[in-house]
């Protein structure tokens, strides 16, 4: 059983993250989690609000999120009525990294589905702040989907990566499980200067290549210093359907976050990021 989360503001680029989730996992049984957080609703316009209209204001706040909810959940199933897929609601008096931290502790969420941007996004940063904070704080992996980004079935990979971590097992199998419905390949690229592994990094391209047992893998090797360039030719150079990255110290994710350049990445990536963040969690 899969387990998704995704958090929604109820905007067009939530609804289009939603799409592609019900899409990319047609196949699995699958639970999905829609949670709306509407606490900064509830304060937004904080210079007019008194303590005496603050319970009126958090009641309308309320039911306008669970009504939404509602009509969401009609929406999903008439684009998609798969008996495969079963949905909850979720309407919550919380931050939405609060909300979806806990809720990924608390269900054992598999994944974090998000559009990358919401209502309130500066148009100029693909990224949204949500978005960007649930990818660096979240014990969980994240899948980000561009604005208006069409679904189109994951059959080719890119999986950037320096080798130097060991990976965990269950995300390298979500990886797996959501790649070989669609008989997708996965380039494992290696951007250095220098080709030659050391035996740590052997051992842990030994362990994909064990993991990811039911997709075709190319291991495939870029001598390069400049990691984001090299990243988007490839893919526009070989058609990259979905990019996936690790997030976690020591990796390319974790130094373009860091570094302060993840809004040059999210500017100039138009196809879906799925983020693993190697956190050690109870197996599936």
């Amino acid at each position: 059983m899969r387990k998704i989360l995704i958090p929604t503001d109820f905007s067009n680029n939530a609804m289009n993250a939603i799409h592609y989730g019900v899409d990319l996992f047609k196949y699995e049984v699958s639970e999905f989690y829609f949670m709306h957080a509407y606490q900064d609703e509830i304060y937004a316009e904080e210079h007019t609000l008194t303590r005496e209209t603050l319970a009126h204001t958090k009641e309308t706040v309320i039911k306008r999120s669970d009504e939404q909810l509602q009509e969401l959940l009609k929406k999903v199933t008439k684009y998609s009525p798969n008996p495969k897929h079963k949905y909850h609601l979720i309407s919550s008096n919380s931050l939405l990294l609060d909300e979806a931290d806990k809720i990924v502790d608390d269900e054992n969420i598999d994944l974090v589905a998000m559009g990358t941007r919401g209502k309130t996004n500066d148009k100029n940063l693909t990224f949204g702040s949500h978005t960007l904070q649930v990818l660096k704080y979240v014990q969980c992996p994240v899948l980000a989907i561009p604005e208006n980004y069409k679904y189109t079935q994951p059959r080719h990979i890119l999986f950037p990566t320096n080798y130097m971590i060991p990976f965990k097992r269950r995300e390298l199998k979500l990886l797996c499980e959501m790649a070989s419905p669609y008989r997708a390949v996965i380039d494992m690229l290696y951007i250095s200067k220098i080709d030659k592994l050391s035996m740590r990094q052997e051992d842990n391209r030994d362990f994909i290549k064990e993991t990811l047992c039911k997709n075709p893998i190319n291991f495939k090797v870029a001598k390069s210093k400049d990691i984001l360039d090299t990243i988007y030719k490839y893919i526009r150079e070989n058609n990259i359907d979905m990019l996936v990255m690790v997030n976690t110290r020591h990796s390319f994710l974790e130094n373009i976050i860091f570094q302060s350049t993840i809004d040059e990445l999210s500017l100039n990536l138009n196809i879906p990021l799925l983020a693993l963040q190697n956190m050690k969690r109870d197996e599936l």
